[in-house]
């Protein structure tokens, strides 16, 4: 669980707005999970498959909210649901030649029913706290849903997010679109937390379809406000950048760039780089 020995030497007055879009629990414990555990963080889960509330509910109980709104570009559309343990509930139509190119997709992305639905902007949910984290994977919906959140998204210090290099849905933007978008927003890329590879049909390696030889798939990627040029960074979203940077992702080092600076802006005590420091190193 996440220690207070940061969120206290970084003076926050307040827990973190995390918001998961697309939060349905495929068992993978998300990166937020121990702020929020240990009260650093408060979440806000976004699924629009109601027959995934119930898990969300017992891993979180009272620690979460779950807002069923299916997030997009505010117009009417059609949901392509596919079985809930495959993840690829999409707002797009899966493309059956994209399915077809890689090995076992066209069973993981079959869809059961279609369903239509009215999405809502991000920026139009009511009781939605303006946001310091957002991870998103909606399956192609991601641009869509930042185009339409920019209000909620105008304090946020990182985004991680699910980017495809292969599309596996009709129309899905790609990494390349994405991170234009991202980048004209004032981010930059920190890191990768899974990069996935996938075999190409009908070739196995040693019998197993989940075992890739060197075909990109997607990847989770984190974007960061600029820390190159922070002259204009509020010192809240550093203190932001500072805490995720930390507890989320082990970014030691961008941590401290952020608390050194803040440390000489006065914003934080002198000695608040060295008292960092030797957190780090006392394993906190």
């Amino acid at each position: 669980m996440a220690s207070r020995d940061l969120f206290d030497l970084l003076s926050l007055d307040r827990p973190l707005q995390v918001a998961d879009i697309g939060a349905a629990d495929i068992g993978e414990a998300p990166i937020y999970k121990d702020m929020v555990d240990s009260g650093l963080a408060e979440l806000n889960a976004f699924d629009a498959d109601p027959r995934q509330h119930a898990a969300l509910r017992q891993l979180y109980g009272e620690r979460v909210r779950i807002f069923p709104q299916v997030v997009g570009d505010g117009g009417p559309a059609t949901l392509y649901l596919a079985a809930p343990q495959s993840g690829m509930t999409s707002l797009f139509r899966p493309s059956a030649d994209h399915l077809a190119f890689f090995n076992g997709f066209e069973r993981l992305g079959q869809v059961e029913r279609e369903q239509a639905v009215n999405t809502t902007r991000l920026d139009d949910i009511e009781g939605l706290p303006n946001l310091d984290f957002v991870k998103m994977d909606i399956q192609g919906g991601e641009l869509a849903a930042l185009r339409h959140g920019t209000a909620k998204l105008a304090r946020c210090a990182m985004v991680q997010l699910e980017v495809s290099f292969v599309p596996l849905y009709e129309g899905q933007p790609c990494f390349g679109e994405v991170d234009v978008w991202m980048r004209g927003q004032g981010f930059i890329p920190h890191c990768f937390t899974g990069l996935k590879k996938w075999s190409i049909a009908p070739v196995l390696r040693d019998g197993d379809f989940r075992s890739p030889f060197n075909q990109l798939l997607e990847a989770d990627i984190v974007y960061v406000r600029d820390p190159v040029r922070p002259g204009g960074l509020d010192p809240d979203l550093m203190k932001a950048v500072a805490l995720l940077a930390h507890h989320g992702f082990y970014s030691i080092d961008l941590a401290g760039r952020m608390i050194a600076l803040l440390a000489a802006r006065g914003v934080l005590p002198t000695d608040a780089f060295e008292r960092y420091l030797a957190l780090v190193n006392a394993g906190a």
